[in-house]
């Protein structure tokens, strides 16, 4: 390069630096960035790089070198969207220990560990071996009543202790159905009779009997706030306002057969009621009245034999499901507002009762032969999770402790059993345990 062209280059270099940001500010034009530029793709791109026709044959180097050239021009159009080598490994930016904690975290939380056996076995003589019949309640007060016979005995949750509530007459008895009142105080107690009587747990004393509700015996109870709705072995059900003197405020009538199932729904505008006629009704509080016996809302004949088993779902307040008997042994789930059921699975058992769990969404069935068995399963999946045996008999009753953790199992082999099988709710696993005594395997409740 001569001396002259050194000069411009030089005075041109000058030039551009010093008028580079004036340039900028104005913004009149677009200068590219030439050291990024390709331009030997650029003119393969608008020439076509096509070999011509007469140049058929060629050397083996040459042709290896014209692919080599076009891979990396990227001119092989049947690779994209494909990989031209495995993608490098990602930089490892935090060290592996560090990864491995915060991956925990993320996780999903580990699995309940659901015991097998049963935390507390009591011996429970006189038991009623009878599918139709509701004698086991845990009330709000962590007591648990339980009908033995002509007998309902209490047992306080919070120390172990028993005490005798009632024995009634044999010609009144046997008990039939036993329901804690909302405040865990008052309990109603249906007989052979059907009578029912109301008594004060605390003081050990009789309130009042309401009678005139049935002609045979009360085999099913469920309060309503100060509403007790009793059902009976002759298909009717009764709404009974236990404040005042004429309790008989409403009537039910769809079943014909013996009502072994009643729940209300948390909201109490809702009743289910079960029946050995293989029917399930679900009744309005609005549609109620008290001159003339009240239409059902949805009449649901799904079952093929006895629904005793009733469940309202505590997270979803439309959800109710429903166990069948022997000649049944299904499990469904039911749009109360619709009438719509949801799912039907086949237990391959009778059914005789069901429990939400209050802190999962899981459900608990009992169940008769072959297993005597109850079972965990996973809502709505209906996956199991666990299978809880030791009964040698079906698991007619069972009833929940009011944290929601602890299931109480009564069967016809006169034992009541306490299964930890719904956890510990998130509160109490914060707070540490108290140190506990082991108990006695095997208690008697008298």
């Amino acid at each position: 390069m001569d001396a002259m062209d050194a000069g411009s280059l030089n005075s041109f270099s000058n030039l551009t630096g010093q008028s580079r940001w004036p340039l900028q500010e104005q913004m009149d034009r677009f200068i590219p960035n030439r050291s990024a530029t390709d331009f030997d793709y650029a003119h393969c791109m608008l020439t076509g790089w096509k070999v011509k026709e007469n140049e058929s044959v060629c050397s083996p180097a040459r042709e290896a070198y014209r692919k080599l050239l076009a891979e990396a021009l990227n001119m092989n159009r049947t690779r994209i969207l494909a990989f031209k080598n495995k993608p490098p490994e990602p930089v490892e930016l935090f060290p592996s220990e560090n990864l491995t904690s915060v991956h925990l975290t993320k996780s999903a939380k580990p699995r309940r560990h659901i015991p097998q056996s049963s935390e507390r076995t009591l011996d429970a003589p006189d038991l009623i071996d009878d599918f139709y019949l509701n004698l086991l309640d845990w009330g709000s007060s962590n007591v648990l009543a339980i009908a033995l016979g002509n007998t309902v005995y209490l047992w306080d949750a919070s120390d172990s202790s028993t005490s005798e509530l009632v024995t009634v007459d044999d010609e009144n008895g046997p008990i039939t159905s036993v329901s804690w009142a909302p405040d865990g105080r008052h309990i109603a107690v249906g007989l052979n009779n059907s009578e029912v009587q109301l008594w004060d747990s605390a003081s050990n004393k009789q309130l009042r009997t309401l009678r005139g509700c049935h002609r045979s015996r009360v085999g099913s109870m469920a309060w309503n706030n100060h509403i007790l709705t009793t059902g009976g072995m002759d298909g009717q059900i009764v709404n009974n306002d236990v404040r005042i003197r004429s309790h008989i405020v409403e009537t039910y009538r769809g079943h014909q057969q013996e009502v072994c199932g009643l729940k209300w729904s948390a909201s109490g505008q809702q009743l289910a009621s079960g029946g050995n006629d293989n029917l399930v009704h679900i009744w309005d509080r609005s549609m109620a009245s008290s001159n003339s016996p009240t239409r059902w809302l949805h009449r649901l004949e799904d079952h093929t034999s006895a629904v005793k088993a009733l469940a309202w779902c505590p997270f979803q307040s439309n959800l109710l499901a429903t166990g069948g008997g022997g000649g049944d042994r299904s499990i469904k789930f039911w749009n109360t507002h619709t009438g719509a059921c949801l799912n039907s699975v086949d237990t391959g058992s009778q059914v005789c009762a069901l429990l939400w769990s209050k802190n999962e969404r899981e459900l608990l069935s009992s169940h008769g032969f072959t297993q005597n068995q109850l079972t965990l399963w996973k809502y709505p999946s209906m996956v199991k999770m666990a299978e809880l045996t030791g009964h040698t008999s079906r698991v007619l009753y069972m009833a929940q402790s009011p944290d929601g953790c602890t299931v109480a199992s009564a069967a016809g082999d006169e034992t009541l059993r306490f299964w930890n099988v719904f956890g510990v709710p998130e509160v109490a696993k914060t707070v540490q345990k108290a140190h506990h005594e082991p108990f006695s395997q095997v208690n008697r409740i008298r």
